[in-house]
């Protein structure tokens, strides 16, 4: 009985246990659409000759009448220096890019493109049936969209216990 009374008495003693319990949520969606772009680069004219035993008034470019327009090619006179000799002869031209009419941006999407010697341009995203939603049990609902999207949903639980 004493040994008893000394159990129940040590159980008494005992502390109370201080433990919390702590819980998060969060979760998140993202949705993204990629806009359409175009990078251009306008090539501006060029002009070169070269030859050997070639007697020339050289040609060149002249410059454009206006701001927007490019250089052209003024023709030069050659003819060969030693006749019946060998010779090398060559003329290169390149036109440049005139600058166009200015283009206009409507409900995201640019009409026409500029037409210049080096264009990189690539297709806006089509949002179609893009959605999303996460409900408070953690349950996902993605929906693909068009071309160019993403959906991305994230659902995160935490427990601590101290």
């Amino acid at each position: 009985m004493k040994r008893a009374l000394i159990a129940f008495g040590m159980l008494l003693m005992a502390a109370p246990a201080n433990a919390d319990l702590i819980t998060k949520h969060s979760s998140s969606v993202q949705l993204t659409v990629d806009a359409a772009a175009s990078q251009a680069t306008r090539l501006g004219s060029t002009y070169s000759v070269s030859g050997n035993n070639v007697s020339a008034t050289l040609g060149g470019l002249t410059a454009p009448v206006s701001a927007t327009a490019a250089a052209t090619m003024s023709a030069g006179t050659y003819s060969q220096t030693t006749d019946g000799s060998a010779f090398s002869f060559t003329e290169t031209f390149n036109s440049g890019d005139a600058i166009p009419t200015g283009t206009t941006v409507s409900s995201g999407v640019v009409g026409t493109l500029p037409a210049f010697g080096s264009v990189m341009t690539t297709a806006g995203g089509v949002a179609g049936s893009l959605a999303g939603s996460i409900d408070s049990a953690g349950t996902m609902s993605l929906t693909a969209g068009g071309a160019g999207t993403s959906a991305t949903g994230q659902f995160v639980s935490e427990i601590t216990i101290r």
